[in-house]
């Protein structure tokens, strides 16, 4: 009997970097991992099982009708006419990304089922296609896209005509829906497939000199809490801000060397951490204490998509930045861990 093999692995990722909210996101070098191996031939049908280590290891369902990344798969093979899974298919995940640390967990474990989709269905799908399908499930672009492709990733949402827009908008509960205890093959046999071109991407170039320190604080902070906090409406004053400073951190990222003083005020934001803050006791003080001025080769420190992780770009002094960062957290109560991270290239399939 022949068996099938191969392995997938996506990379963590950060978004907004300052002012590039819902917009600018970052691949790490931590990754969520998938071994996937399955007989070419059999006559029985034997459901997946699914093995899983790591973080969050002892939260994850391995039941592949309520695992996010299966169920993204099979998503992706019913848009295509694939009913289900070949039998007897087995799945290792192994994962380094923390949960609801602002650190792209969930876009991972999406693109990961998009993956995994297009891989046992033989779809050999474009990577435009594939953002279509994870953007069905992760409605803002910025983290999908830097895991799928990799660097330092801009995005956006395409203006949809009216057909298209309605496709693209249907509740996430029609496209990936929460199967009854008793589901067979034959239920949920017709997913709302994505439009064409949901999403667009640019990657922008980066400083190869430039490491990401990840100050994660020991506690989750759901992406649903953190976009409560946000108003409704802006300032035109704040709006210019960060738009000055976007586009001019787009360029001077991918600068040699990096000029550390450009960058830091670069990443500045008004749109959503100073509404975070309330949330992330001792956001404040370490991102206006720790500057390029007090710890030579840092260049610039933000929140990490919608936190609670900090992330300090810099081109050395790493151990510095992150100890001090953690005393901040300490004198409010808070327990940290800390990474220095690479830059890395986008999603892989082995």
């Amino acid at each position: 009997m022949t068996t099938r093999a191969f392995s997938i692995k996506v990379p963590a990722t950060s978004a907004n970097i300052g002012p590039g909210f819902d917009v600018v996101g970052l691949s790490l070098s931590l990754a969520l991992t998938l071994n996937v191996s399955y007989p070419t031939e059999s006559s029985s049908r034997v459901p997946p099982t699914i093995s899983y280590t790591g973080e969050g290891a002892d939260e994850v369902p391995l039941d592949a009708y309520k695992n996010l990344t299966t169920r993204v798969a099979l998503y992706v093979l019913r848009c295509h006419d694939i009913r289900w899974f070949p039998s007897e298919l087995k799945i290792h995940v192994h994962n380094e990304i923390p949960f609801g640390r602002g650190l792209g967990s969930s876009g991972a474990a999406v693109i990961a089922g998009v993956l995994l989709g297009n891989e046992l269905g033989n779809l050999k799908l474009p990577t435009e296609r594939l953002l279509d399908f994870a953007l069905m499930v992760e409605r803002h672009p910025d983290n999908v896209t830097a895991a799928l492709v990799g660097g330092f990733v801009g995005s956006y949402l395409k203006e949809l005509d009216e057909a298209d827009a309605a496709a693209a908008s249907v509740p996430l509960s029609e496209v990936l829906p929460e199967y009854p205890p008793d589901a067979g093959e034959d239920w949920g046999l017709d997913p709302p497939a994505p439009p064409l071109g949901i999403g667009h991407f640019v990657r922008f170039g980066w400083s190869e000199s430039i490491k990401a320190v990840a100050i994660i604080p020991r506690f989750e902070l759901s992406t649903a809490k953190a976009r409560e906090v946000l108003p409704l409406q802006y300032s035109r004053k704040d709006l210019v801000f960060n738009l000055q400073r976007l586009a001019v951190l787009t360029t001077a990222l991918g600068q040699n060397p990096p000029d550390s003083g450009l960058i830091y005020e670069a990443m500045k934001d008004r749109i959503h951490q100073p509404y975070r803050k309330a949330l992330i006791p001792g956001l404040p003080e370490v991102t206006s204490s720790i500057t390029p001025s007090t710890h030579p080769g840092l260049l610039g420190i933000c929140l990490s998509g919608a936190g609670p992780t900090i992330l300090a770009l810099a081109t050395g002094n790493y151990e510095a930045i992150a100890e001090d960062a953690r005393k901040i957290f300490r004198e409010k109560g808070i327990e940290v861990d800390w990474k220095v991270l690479d830059i890395v290239g986008g999603s892989t399939v082995q």
